[in-house]
């Protein structure tokens, strides 16, 4: 058999007919083992392939969130019904129609989300690292004192809104002010903590730690929040500005 160049012939033609003369003068059992060793390489390429396919499909919304990250995001969820609380306010100063169910709506998912979730995560897993390190120490107390705080504030938001109380004027400015107290306190304390005290967080516990909190404060998402979690809280906040006519981004863009 002469195997090299053949005038004429386009070389994948050529080497389909070397390969028919390798078969040929190949014995049974040789041909046997060729093809079986085509069929496992073949079995071989499609698992890698199967491999590919698995690594390049798109991540679950948390894989690979950090625990301070989910926080962050959190605080997004806070600061949204803190605006919805602002707008509250604005339109009683204006004597506009105020109804108290913008007030209980928005406090009760702060007391569910924010203080009896985000809160308990930071002081279970965040500070308690801090007082141990004696590290940031005063900010730590000064954050504990204001999550207490806070809960005490939300309580009052809610009582003077129950619509037996809330028709009554004084209480409707009870509402407000406690409202002001709450914004007034919540936006420096979670720029605090986005800007000094996770940054801090990350160099005091190590990589591992930091992303092995991650896995666990999912753990935690789906034993407080159940199967909606973050995103049920999410969408319970964009539904409180789409009653309230606060949903569109646009309308506090100055003219």
């Amino acid at each position: 058999m002469k195997i090299g160049p053949r005038d004429g012939i386009p070389p994948h033609v050529v080497g389909l007919s070397i390969a028919r003369e390798i078969r040929g003068i190949m014995s049974e059992p040789e041909q046997n083992q060729q093809s079986l060793n085509r069929r496992c390489v073949f079995a071989g390429v499609l698992g890698i392939g199967s491999a590919l396919i698995g690594f390049a499909s798109p991540p679950s919304d948390d894989e690979g969130v950090t625990a301070p990250e989910d926080l962050m995001k959190e605080h997004g969820v806070l600061n949204r019904c803190l605006l919805v609380y602002e707008e509250a306010i604005r339109r009683l100063q204006a004597k506009e129609d105020v109804g108290p169910q913008v007030f209980q709506q928005t406090a009760n998912l702060v007391k569910r989300f924010v203080e009896e979730y985000h809160e308990k995560n930071e002081e279970k897993y965040i500070f308690p690292v801090f007082q141990k390190a004696g590290k940031l120490t005063d900010l730590v107390d000064t954050l504990l004192a204001q999550h207490r705080a806070g809960r005490e504030v939300t309580a009052q938001i809610i009582r003077f809104s129950a619509p037996d109380m809330f028709r009554h004027a004084e209480n409707q400015q009870r509402a407000a002010s406690a409202c002001r107290t709450f914004i007034r306190m919540y936006r420096p304390h979670e720029a605090r903590e986005d800007t000094v005290l996770f940054p801090a967080f990350h160099e005091l516990v190590g990589e591992h730690a930091y992303k092995e909190l991650g896995e666990q404060f999912e753990d935690e998402e789906r034993r407080r929040l159940g199967a909606q979690g973050f995103e049920g809280a999410l969408a319970e906040v964009g539904k409180i500005e789409q009653q309230f006519g606060v949903h569109d981004l646009a309308r506090f863009t100055p003219a």
